[in-house]
């Protein structure tokens, strides 16, 4: 449900006309005659649903799978109630959306917020400043994002152009990951058990599974596109636990955007997309009707030592034909198969991340911190930890996979951290002492150390409003090098560089790039290897990171950031607002 405030009588029978002229595209209808507030309504509930052949109740948002696609333009406000109808706990992040002071609307339970309870409300109140492209929604509690999850899509403000040619449509790609059996139970019984959660059964396209699961062929997404016309793709991985590569076979893709932040255009056949990352890509249309269909293919990038779900989701780009082909010809057209990369192809990730660029134009400028006030160096990795004492654990010696950041696994507290932040009550509830090192130094990538026990705690680190932070994240090889896709909340942060081995402080920050790096809001740290960010801490609050990957988010592979206020009246957090959930 959206509904816009306008200012006048006049303005709103030009809305109504306006409306009335593209009744087929009634949400960008509404976006390009917007006023200054978008009112949604998101009634979570129960909706049965079936795929790969099983019907199960899943938790939705009014009962749509995936949910609503949520539009708005630059500078818009948005007004969003959230209605829980069922049994769990809910939250819901906007997720890459700056929050700039409004960072109770942030979303992440017991970080920003505490959960809507069963029968609660809570309105997420926002305004998008200085932002526009392709982002998404999702639950951030537990795994409720395995069906809670849909597209945000900002577009620029009114008169303003895109930096590409306009496309003739705009479609959303959201990848996700399915599951036979429930998936709250999924993730209770492995943290309950100390093993790991069973891996998914499918991957989607728009919630479709497509051809190559058993009985799915008719629950496929299809693309029907009009010769020689340009299409946007609006790519957002919403999936669990798994970074993708994606393809259309024999189509040339050219990135146009990363989290959304416009790029310096580049050509490729293959796209790699973490979880937690959006892409917008143009596809071309060939020119003349083609006597074929092709398969839009997206298949795991996977770098460590567990098992993951090693199966293809198949989306089909289908030609439009004129009124005079026969359909009997459409049901024996060809599907051409879209050939990807080797499950662990780490160098094709790595090349084509290194390829994403800032436009740096006057226009959208790139605003690296050129000086920097403090200097973090991050390992991420797996690890151990003891079972607790009335748990029967899987693992040998009474212990149970866990994953940290500088050798902490972060514990959830029981109450919200910003909340404790907001009103000086931190005592008890997190401390600022998280090391800005690692504790001990080793071979990061070479062989582990004896000792691989993790510390626990909810640890944090305080920055001063407008402090110029750099951030090297290393990743391990304890338990395995992987690949870890690490999200930051509250802000955009610029890829300097990144590297295979260890980090080596003395050669590798001549090999930053500060002219036209990168701005995103996740980033994968390389499987064996680090990333290099910066970013200016200028939005009081209190900051998550954690991989997104959510079963070592579940392991403990986050810690949060709190920016203290500035001293001027707008380098304030905004006091809470008066229907904020209670613990």
């Amino acid at each position: 449900m959206v509904s816009v405030l306008t200012s006048s009588a006049l303005s709103k029978a030009l809305f109504f006309l306006s409306l009335c002229s593209v009744w087929l595209l009634p949400d960008l209808a509404l976006a390009k005659h917007a006023g200054i507030t978008r009112h949604y309504k998101f009634n979570i509930k129960m909706q049965n649903v079936t795929r790969l052949c099983q019907t199960k109740s899943i938790v939705t948002v009014n009962g749509q799978f995936p949910g609503p696609r949520i539009i708005a333009r630059e500078g818009d406000r948005l007004l969003i109630k959230v209605v829980n109808h069922v049994q769990y706990n809910v939250t819901i992040h906007w997720h890459g959306i700056r929050q700039l002071r409004s960072g109770w609307a942030d979303g992440p339970a017991y970080v920003t917020q505490c959960p809507i309870q069963t029968g609660q409300s809570y309105v997420y109140n926002f305004t998008i400043t200085g932002q526009r492209g392709t982002l998404f929604w999702h639950a951030h509690i537990s795994w409720l994002r395995a069906t809670l999850y849909g597209p945000i899509v900002i577009l620029p403000k009114r008169h303003a152009s895109y930096p590409f040619p306009q496309p003739f449509k705009e479609v959303p790609i959201v990848f996700g990951e399915w599951w036979k059996a429930d998936t709250e139970t999924i993730i209770n019984q492995a943290m309950a058990t100390g093993g790991a959660p069973n891996i998914s059964d499918a991957f989607t396209i728009n919630g479709l599974p497509g051809p190559s699961y058993n009985c799915s062929a008719k629950e496929t997404f299809k693309l029907k596109v009009k010769p020689g016309k340009t299409y946007l793709l609006r790519l957002v991985n919403a999936a669990l636990n798994d970074e993708l590569f994606f393809r259309v076979a024999n189509h040339t893709l050219t990135v146009v955007e990363a989290d959304a932040v416009y790029v310096k255009p580049f050509k490729t056949d293959i796209v790699v997309i973490t979880p937690g990352q959006t892409t917008n890509v143009l596809l071309k249309a060939k020119s003349k009707t083609p006597n074929a269909k092709f398969a839009m293919s997206a298949r795991p990038y996977a770098t460590g030592p567990a098992t993951f779900d090693n199966t293809t989701t198949i989306g089909i780009l289908e030609y439009k034909k004129s009124a005079s082909a026969s359909s009997s010809n459409n049901m024996n057209i060809p599907l051409l198969k879209a050939k990807l990369p080797q499950f662990n192809d780490s160098t094709y990730a790595m090349k084509f991340n290194q390829k994403i660029r800032s436009l740096a134009t006057r226009k959208f400028p790139v605003k690296v911190p050129k000086k920097v006030d403090r200097r973090f160096f991050f390992t991420v990795g797996l690890g151990i930890l003891p079972c607790s004492k009335n748990q029967t654990c899987q693992g040998p010696n009474n212990i149970r996979p866990a994953a940290g950041i500088n050798n902490v696994s972060f514990v959830q507290p029981n109450t919200a951290l910003l909340q404790a932040h907001f009103f000086n009550r931190s005592k008890g509830v997190y401390t600022t002492n998280f090391p800005t090192n690692p504790p001990f130094k080793f071979n990061y990538t070479g062989t582990p150390p004896k000792n691989i026990m993790l510390d626990s705690g909810t640890k944090l680190v305080s920055l001063n409003y407008n402090t110029n932070v750099e951030l090297v994240m290393q990743d391990t090889s304890i338990l395995g090098a992987e690949s870890h896709p690490l999200h930051l909340h509250g802000f955009n942060f610029f890829v300097l560089a990144q590297g295979i081995g260890n980090f080596d402080p003395k050669k590798d920050p001549a090999k930053f790039n500060l002219i036209d790096p990168a701005e995103r809001n996740t980033v994968g740290v390389p499987s064996g290897g680090w990333v290099a960010i910066r970013f200016l801490a200028d939005n009081p609050g209190v900051w998550f990171m954690h991989c997104h990957l959510e079963v070592h988010t579940s392991w403990g592979l986050k810690m949060a950031w709190v920016v203290n206020d500035g001293k001027g009246p707008k380098q304030k957090l905004m006091p809470p607002p008066a229907d904020l959930p209670k613990c």
